[in-house]
């Protein structure tokens, strides 16, 4: 069980906050090559492209977690599932409706996926930060 106490260090929130939105842009555009990109939206043949994307997304929050509390650093694979979840989601929902990023409804999907990635990163930034503060990973 993880444990976060009632009080987590303002510090160590700001700074686990910060490393995934770090993280994040690291992943999903640095380091998310054009094959990636195109490969993981296809019909046919996206589990390759988007397990690798999204294994990038989970080496760097094992990474992370190494650093801080090496019990946690399971949450990388946890990371990873999610994050392909939400990328394949909104594949097959922009695809079925068709949508080009030159469509107002692109863009929201297009946010709608980012949202949901930064509302996975905060509760992993929480994780992290209560470690950071002394809470267990047992």
């Amino acid at each position: 069980m993880i444990d976060i106490p009632d009080q987590i260090s303002t510090v160590w929130i700001a700074a686990a906050s910060v490393a995934f939105l770090v993280k994040h842009f690291l992943a999903d555009f640095v380091f998310q090559t054009s094959r990636m990109v195109v490969g993981k939206d296809r019909p046919v043949g996206w589990f390759k492209p988007l397990a690798i994307h999204a294994s990038v997304h989970g080496v760097i929050t094992a990474m992370l977690f190494l650093v801080v509390s090496p019990p946690l650093a399971w949450l990388g694979l946890a990371d990873a599932l999610v994050h392909g979840t939400i990328d394949r989601l909104k594949s097959i929902a922009t695809r079925r409706q068709k949508l080009t990023p030159g469509q107002t409804t692109f863009w929201w999907f297009f946010g709608a996926d980012q949202t949901l990635h930064h509302l996975t990163h905060v509760l992993l930034a929480i994780l992290l930060a209560a470690a950071g503060s002394g809470g267990s990973a047992g």
